[in-house]
């Protein structure tokens, strides 16, 4: 196998966002879950996305293990790296964007790193090097209250620079409208200036598109799911690769049950699971209950299985963020999330005992915690169910095959459970 184009997620459901853009964009894409072993054989495709676990642990970890992605990929071919981030740039200041980028770089031997999150087909947009959601500033919207990684600044020349060891530049609108060769040209001014790293303005597509085809210049990008577009429709358009079908999944169908599990606490998901209880069962945890170690999980295993067979299933820990802001203060942020996370991954298995093959998860952290609990390596891509959420079916598992849906907290619109229910046929 060798690739065309390998990236680096730094979570599981942005890793099924840009696969599920790759794929789109018409490249043949696997979405694998961690570094692969040796032994796993994936299929021919022209794109391959390493999902890791790296955006919220300690910065020398998330270096390492996209280190060790990085030469995996490249060891398999790939020439360019997109190292994925989420579109709102969600980092502290201690990383673990800057820090990543900063290592990749080195490896890479690039003297400088085009980074963008635009991603205009989900609102998020960059302008004079301030990220906006919809109307409005990230520091003023509601995503700004992420509660392992809140973003209180909106410039992400500023928010970068505070990450990285060397100094971010800014390639601004007005040059990017005129195209990839004066995005070329503003790169190298900034690399002769001393820069390592540049955000780059994005407001439409054909932006992104422009963007891609100068990133393909170098060994190394950093952005959101837009800059794979970008990517991938520049490599199309050298006739590196040849533009494939829009699907690779399996269409053989999965049987059982439906069941969705939602851990986010955006407002996004608390609507989605507000609009679900109108036609299916869904249950309440109470996350105190869980991270105090009582018995949540065997409480949502015995109502699920009392309702699985009748309708589709939803089991929500969700909360408000100031229901979420008073639990880690209690219990502390990392500890309280923890014990969610592993409490619906243990319900996931549970689960599986039930019969279930077919799995919506919401929310970044649950999709990790879910995926690793259950030991899938890798899935194959399918059709779209929301933006930026598609179809997934199980590479290599040894419970068999399955297919999952992992939607990123902010994602999807108010059906979105209703709508995926259908889809994961």
């Amino acid at each position: 196998m060798t690739l065309a184009l390998g990236c680096i997620a730094d979570d599981y459901t942005g890793a099924s966002d840009l696969a599920n853009m790759l794929t789109r964009s018409g490249l043949r894409t696997v979405q694998t879950i961690g570094v692969p072993d040796d032994a796993l054989a994936l299929p021919n495709v022209d794109a391959v996305v390493v999902s890791l676990k790296s955006r919220s642990i300690e910065a020398s970890q998330a270096v390492a293990r996209s280190r060790a992605a990085d030469k995996w990929l490249r060891a398999r071919g790939a020439s360019h790296v997109l190292f994925k981030i989420c579109s709102t740039f969600d980092s502290t200041d201690a990383g673990n964007i800057g820090p990543v980028m900063d290592a990749l770089r080195d490896d890479s031997g690039d003297p400088i790193v085009l980074v963008t999150p635009a991603f205009p087909g989900t609102g998020r947009t960059v302008y004079q090097g301030n990220l906006f959601v919809g109307s409005v500033p990230l520091n003023e919207s509601p995503l700004k209250d992420h509660p392992l990684n809140p973003m209180h600044d909106s410039n992400l020349v500023r928010v970068l620079g505070r990450q990285s060891r060397d100094k971010v530049g800014l390639v601004d609108l007005a040059t990017v409208v005129r195209g990839p060769d004066a995005i070329r040209k503003r790169i190298a001014d900034l690399a002769g200036e001393g820069h390592h790293s540049a955000i780059v303005d994005a407001v439409f597509d054909h932006e992104l598109e422009a963007i891609g085809q100068a990133a393909l210049d170098y060994d190394l990008s950093v952005g959101a799911s837009g800059m794979g577009l970008g990517l991938a429709r520049g490599l199309i358009a050298s006739g590196k690769v040849k533009d494939a079908s829009a699907s690779t999944i399996d269409s053989k169908p999965v049987g059982g049950p439906v069941a969705c599990l939602a851990g986010s606490c955006s407002q996004a998901t608390l609507t989605q699971i507000a609009e679900a209880e109108k036609t299916m069962a869904v249950l309440r945890l109470d996350p105190e209950q869980i991270v105090k170690g009582g018995s949540e999980v065997q409480r949502a295993l015995a109502w699920a299985k009392d309702h699985l067979g009748k309708s589709s299933i939803l089991i929500a820990s969700s909360s408000t963020p100031d229901q979420v802001s008073a639990l880690q203060s209690r219990y502390g942020r990392d500890a309280a999330g923890h014990a969610i996370e592993q409490a619906m991954a243990e319900i996931s298995e549970g689960l599986l005992s039930q019969g279930v093959r077919r799995l919506i998860i919401a929310g970044g952290e649950t999709s990790g915690a879910v995926v690793d609990r259950l030991v899938i390596p890798a899935f194959l891509v399918g059709p779209e169910i929301a933006t930026g959420v598609p179809v997934l079916r199980t590479i290599g598992s040894k419970r068999g095959d399955m297919i999952m849906a992992l939607k990123s907290g902010n994602f999807g619109g108010p059906d979105f459970f209703n709508d995926a229910v259908r889809l994961v046929a």
